[in-house]
């Protein structure tokens, strides 16, 4: 695979993972919020498992591709672009992989009394990791530049 084709393939994967992201952050989550009774709060139940399944093998498949990019071309750019890319991946460990863990377990006779503030605080680590995510996607595609 040359650099070139490596280097399109992380910044598409990269894009790819900011546009899912901030999408739930800005479109998704409030279109669910906007939902009469509970319905929005089963929705969001059923994406914590869904994206609780795949979002994994994404983040860390787009960091090991921007590691791979980052030692055959990207230069210090790329270093900087795999480097919010793994910060990205913390803060989803150690701040929203715990609260969404919760969350898909929850069910309609099972949600807990501080739900909201539960899914409060996954929002505001979420936005947080969004703007990781799209300094990381900036820095890589300036790396290729």
């Amino acid at each position: 695979m040359t650099t070139q084709v490596l280097a399109v393939v992380t910044i598409v994967a990269a894009g790819m993972l900011v546009g899912v992201e901030f999408s739930v952050a800005f479109f998704v989550n409030a279109i669910l919020n906007a939902l009469p009774g509970d319905m929005g709060l089963r929705g969001r139940m059923g994406g914590a498992k869904l994206l609780g399944r795949v979002m994994p093998f994404w983040y860390i498949g787009t960091t090991v591709l921007g590691a791979v990019w980052a030692g055959l071309g990207g230069g210090v750019l790329g270093l900087v672009g795999v480097l919010l890319l793994a910060a990205s991946v913390v803060m989803s460990i150690v701040l929203l992989v715990p609260i969404n863990s919760r969350v898909a377990k929850w069910d309609e006779t099972g949600v807990p009394e501080d739900w909201r503030t539960q899914l409060g605080a996954w929002d505001r680590y979420h936005y947080a990791r969004v703007a990781v995510l799209i300094a990381s996607l900036a820095v890589l595609v300036a790396s290729v530049a």
